[in-house]
């Protein structure tokens, strides 16, 4: 069987919300870290050299907007790959950016000027970027996913070469120590793992005592040494007053290393709403639980009568919490393309990605329905405008292929089957 839904605009009455019916498609088918590395060492040294060119960099004492982008817009050839937003990254602060890696070395390239800017303007330190990066290189860090090392080097000569060619910068070997290769000095670059490749390139980037850091997915393939040294080194970077712009692909990752996180897709720039889990124990420390007695029950003439108007108010809110560390990820429902119940938790599945959520399946059901979520199976909840086709296996074997990266297929049970036509109006 084989029918095809154009889109159009459905009022799904039962939900009490108006949404575009996807295009859908039925066919048949035949078949804390908590310790610090031994080798991990404090920088002060580098953060007085950037503390003092922070310094002469700012205006009464107030330190301006480190990098900021204004409207800006990219495509390529027809494609958009991000329409127009605004972004700034202030001195001190952190800012991520989950994208597609093609969207990632874009964003980046404008600063750098290696992408032309098809609308918009960045600025650095209050000054257009645009044909000035060279001049500006020796305030800029840059990681890129894939920078190449000088193999023949060792990491002493190869921080040294850099240094020299900035003209200036923090200690080699405290440098080293600082990315945990102290006692990798006299080791040839090539001989060094990968996880060692990625931490010699961060302090490559910083050699030279810059105020903005540009890095390109850092923490792709890292070990869990090297994720603590990351995490901290970028820590104590921003704590001096440096900025890091970081763009990347894995959105725990994101939030793992920042509480500012952004989402840049085609729908353009959003801030992705996080809120640190509160420690019950400080909190009752801060506010101590007095005990109270218990008031009398009021009198029946005393109480008001519940036609008299409300006594009480409930509070609409419609994201979905999925925890990350000891973060909690606010998702809007639309962003949701599917839930699945694996071992009684669910998992909610946002852009190829999945977060474990606390509320349980039936809850979620609840909540989302008027958003267009419909109850695939015992174990799935689906969001039908993300349905692309509906694929009959066999007699009684049907599956949902859906829209996002991983072209994610989900089990429709031979009872949904029909109340699905039913709810589609077909």
């Amino acid at each position: 069987m084989s029918v095809n839904f154009s889109a159009a605009s459905v009022n799904f009455s039962r939900l009490n919300v108006n949404f575009i019916r996807p295009s859908v498609t039925f066919r048949d088918a035949s078949v804390n870290f908590a310790q610090t590395p031994a080798s991990y060492c404090p920088a002060p040294l580098l953060s007085l050299h950037l503390k003092e060119r922070i310094q002469t960099t700012t205006t009464g004492g107030c330190i301006m907007t480190r990098l900021e982008f204004r409207q800006v817009e990219k495509s390529a050839g027809n494609a958009v790959v991000f329409p127009r937003f605004d972004l700034s990254v202030e001195a001190g602060s952190f800012a991520a950016v989950q994208c597609d890696h093609e969207a990632g070395r874009r964003l980046i390239g404008l600063v750098t000027g290696m992408e032309p800017l098809l609308h918009g303007e960045v600025r650095f330190g209050g000054e257009p970027v645009a044909g000035r990066f060279r001049e500006l290189s020796g305030r800029i860090g840059v990681l890129l996913l894939d920078d190449e090392l000088y193999e023949r080097l060792t990491p002493a000569e190869y921080l040294r070469l850099f240094r020299d060619l900035h003209g200036g910068g923090a200690p080699v070997d405290e440098l080293l120590r600082r990315v945990g290769l102290a006692d990798k000095t006299a080791v040839r670059s090539g001989k060094l793992s990968r996880s060692e490749k990625r931490r010699l390139q961060l302090a490559r980037a910083i050699v030279h005592g810059p105020e903005l850091l540009l890095l390109e997915e850092p923490e792709q393939n890292l070990d869990i040494e090297s994720r603590v040294i990351l995490q901290r080194v970028l820590g104590e970077f921003t704590a001096a007053g440096g900025s890091v712009l970081l763009t990347t692909s894995n959105l725990e990752n994101a939030v793992a290393m920042t509480d500012t996180v952004y989402r840049l897709n085609r729908d353009g720039l959003k801030r992705i709403d996080l809120a640190p889990e509160e420690d019950p124990a400080a909190e009752e420390e801060e506010h101590p639980v007095e005990e109270v007695p218990p008031a009398p029950a009021p009198d029946a003439a005393e109480t008001p009568d519940a036609a008299d108007g409300p006594s009480s108010f409930q509070i609409r809110f419609d994201k979905v919490p999925a925890k990350v560390n000891d973060k909690l990820i606010l998702f809007d429902p639309t962003e949701i393309v599917f839930v699945e119940s694996t071992d009684g938790v669910s998992m909610l599945h946002v852009n190829g990605e999945t977060f474990p959520c606390a509320l349980t399946l039936g809850d979620l059901a609840g909540r989302l329905e008027p958003f267009g979520f419909f109850r695939c199976h015992r174990s799935y909840l689906v969001n039908l405008q993300r349905v692309r086709e509906v694929i009959t296996w066999t007699r009684n074997s049907y599956s949902l292929i859906l829209e996002d990266p991983n072209k994610s297929s989900v089990p429709l049970s031979k009872g949904k089957y029909a109340e699905l036509k039913t709810f589609l109006g077909i």
